[in-house]
């Protein structure tokens, strides 16, 4: 059926109390059921799994991928199946709906994993214990829901503003349960299923654990032929070259005499960093190609060659380390600020919101009763739940980042108001273009931590953590919430339903953490820090690390060459992103993308080229709506990138589960 909203008039002239009346009487579905046990426990295990996935690729890209539409699409699928087959019957679209809000709650959870906590344990060098990452990711993500739902009151219910993200969730819930677009709906279901299996079956012929536990164990080839490895395909599909170049002495590319490969100037075939590159878009995968070349293809050689840098080889790992890190947080940092603080009416309307937050009421109308004041308080979250909820783990945080991390604890609890107005920022940002500026929201508390107290890593790093979490927590919240408001649910079964999604993310994505970046040592069972390697480059650790040790440091330890790069490209991305305001997105370079890809493996830079590029050709070629081609590449792009990162994600980490079981064996 259509969703009801308001006119721009009545938005505009009613209270807040006529809107809540009119949206009781008109949308709300009481009766319709929604966070069941079948939601909850649907949401649960999707969370997991996608949490998983987020964990996994974020590690590889720096990016994380919502998972919202993707939970929304199989959750569809999959009961409408089991209703087919009589085993039990379809999703309400609002079961659906508080599926999706513990499923997303659950993909949020990597954030702190991949970013501020793994960049602590990077500069300190210890490894935190898993029960503090998960007690610490749970508090702070908690803040989060307890920040956003006084904001939702506003944002939603009063100011009724649009949330286009999860807007579009909404009119995806209303027209699969419409009838209309039921057929779109599975369609869309089993193109994801394909890609997740083209991409798990290509994982699973590169993974050598994969393969070891096939050929080794499950068919004992080991003892009946005498092999010593297990056959394996070469992800790095340049490896057959260089093999064959070897033998029969063909040319080897070299740039100023460095082999291109001693660069990590490899060709790969990652089909998640092609799911990654179809959701970044043609331009933004162009600036990540651009940065990773810049850097490697050029910088890199050249500073070897000139000796610009105390580096004695020209390997990607100890060029990153001691010089080619620091332009490209720079260029990261100074786009993400004027990107921010570009936007000057996200600081105008916060300020006027904090002014006005406690003092406003709504206008009694003529025959408005007490009661009728707050007709959704049998519905929505007690306000005294977060007003008492807020200080309490605020305190908790502050403890725990003292106990855990050695932070000093009474800045982290001093910057929880600082959180509570970067997180209102955040929030109307996400309102209005579905933006969230969590990278710079995070280093305006790093900075300002940092700049009390530069000797101590961790406080900086732990109250920008802080904020990250909760900013994010709080934005993308509401951005779950409008969808739930538009159809009609119940706000307080969508924050019980975030909580549940926390504790899945929680549990999910520590374990995997240490599986996949902390193996223990098969003979003492020690964990190291070990984050850094060729296959997981994490690049959000790498930012946060160099940003404190900047902090830390200062710039007195710096290589003059390190100094001038800096400055250069802090100049470069500010003019690029003054370009891009002036022309309204169309200048297509980005300081952003650029830093990124400088510090991405330049084969994963490649596969995100490669799969913008094919589905911007591919739409180009079947632009004419309606047809089957701009159906299956148009409407189910995200489907299909979905399915390439979910497949390969979920054998790569069955990979590494493989790996650890066979160790000694």
């Amino acid at each position: 059926m259509p969703i009801l909203e308001l006119s721009e008039e009545q938005t505009r002239t009613w209270s807040r109390a006529q809107k809540d009346r009119w949206w009781l009487d008109n949308v709300f579905r009481g009766d319709l059921p929604q966070l069941t046990w079948r939601s909850a426990a649907t949401g649960f295990a999707l969370g997991g799994v996608l949490s998983a996935t987020n964990l996994y690729i974020g590690a590889k890209s720096g990016v994380t991928i919502g998972v919202g539409l993707t939970s929304v699409i199989l959750a569809f699928a999959l009961f409408k199946m089991l209703s087919r087959m009589g085993v039990g019957r379809e999703f309400s679209i609002l079961e659906n709906n508080a599926m999706q809000s513990i499923a997303t709650a659950a993909g949020y959870m990597t954030s702190p994993l991949i970013s501020s906590l793994a960049a602590l344990m990077l500069m300190t060098g210890k490894v935190i214990p898993w029960w503090q990452l998960i007690l610490w990711n749970v508090v702070v993500c908690s803040l989060g829901v307890l920040v956003a739902f006084p904001l939702k009151r506003r944002f939603i219910n009063d100011d009724q503003l649009p949330f286009p993200e999860g807007r579009a969730c909404g009119v995806v819930l209303d027209t699969l349960y419409s009838g209309g677009s039921a057929g779109e709906g599975m369609l869309k279901a089993r193109v994801l299923v394909l890609a997740g299996a083209i991409a798990g079956t290509w994982q699973l012929l590169i993974s050598e654990g994969w393969m070891r536990w096939i050929q080794f164990k499950l068919f004992a080839l080991d003892k009946t032929h005498g092999w010593a490895s297990p056959l394996v395909l070469h992800e790095k599909l340049d490896e057959y070259y260089y093999a064959l170049a070897a033998k029969y002495d063909w040319w080897v590319p070299r740039i100023l005499g460095t082999e291109a490969r001693t660069l990590d100037l490899r060709l790969g075939c990652d089909l998640a960093m092609v799911g990654v590159g179809g959701l970044m878009g043609l331009r933004t995968s162009a600036g990540v190609l651009m940065g990773s070349l810049l850097n490697f293809a050029l910088l890199a050689p050249l500073a070897y060659h000139g000796k610009w840098a105390p580096f004695e080889t020209v390997r990607r790992g100890e060029f990153i380390n001691k010089w080619g890190l620091w332009w490209p947080i720079t260029a990261m940092v100074v786009g993400a600020m004027v990107g921010l603080f570009a936007k000057p009416r996200l600081f105008t309307e916060t300020f006027a919101l904090v002014r006005t937050f406690l003092k406003k009421r709504d206008k009694k109308q003529p025959g408005d009763s007490a009661r009728e004041h707050d007709v959704l308080a049998h519905i929505e979250l007690p306000l005294w739940v977060s007003f008492a909820g807020i200080p309490v783990l605020g305190f908790c945080g502050a403890w725990m980042a003292n106990a855990f991390f050695g932070a000093s604890w009474w800045l982290v609890l001093a910057s929880v108001p600082l959180i509570f107005l970067l997180s209102i920022i955040a929030a109307n940002a996400m309102a209005l273009t579905s933006w969230t500026p969590t990278g710079a929201l995070s280093k305006i508390t790093q900075f300002t931590m940092g700049a009390i107290d530069n000797t101590n890593a961790a406080t900086n790093l732990s109250t920008a953590g802080m904020t990250g979490e909760v900013v994010g927590n709080a934005a993308n919240l509401l951005s779950d919430i409008k969808p739930g408001y538009m159809l009609g649910a119940k706000p307080r079964q969508q924050a019980v339903g975030h909580f549940i999604g926390i504790l899945s993310g929680a549990i999910a994505s520590t374990p995997l953490f240490y599986l996949l970046f902390l193996p223990a040592d098969p003979v003492t069972g020690a964990r190291t820090v070990t984050s850094l390697t060729e296959k997981f480059p994490m690049p959000g650790a790498v930012q946060w690390r160099g940003v404190a040790e900047f902090i830390q440091k200062g710039m007195g330890n710096l290589p003059a060459s390190v100094i001038v790069a800096m400055a250069v490209a802090g100049i470069l991305a500010l003019v690029f992103e003054l370009l891009r305001l002036a022309t309204r997105g169309r200048f297509p370079l980005s300081g952003m993308a650029i830093g990124l890809g400088a510090v991405l493996p330049p084969d994963g830079c490649l596969c995100m080229f490669a799969g913008a590029l094919i589905f911007h050709l591919a739409g180009k070629r079947h632009n004419a709506p309606g047809t089957r081609g701009h159906l299956i590449w148009v409407g189910c792009l995200e489907p299909i990138c979905a399915g390439l990162i979910t497949g390969a994600a979920l054998v790569g980490i069955g990979d590494a589960v493989c790996k650890v079981l066979l160790q000694g064996k």
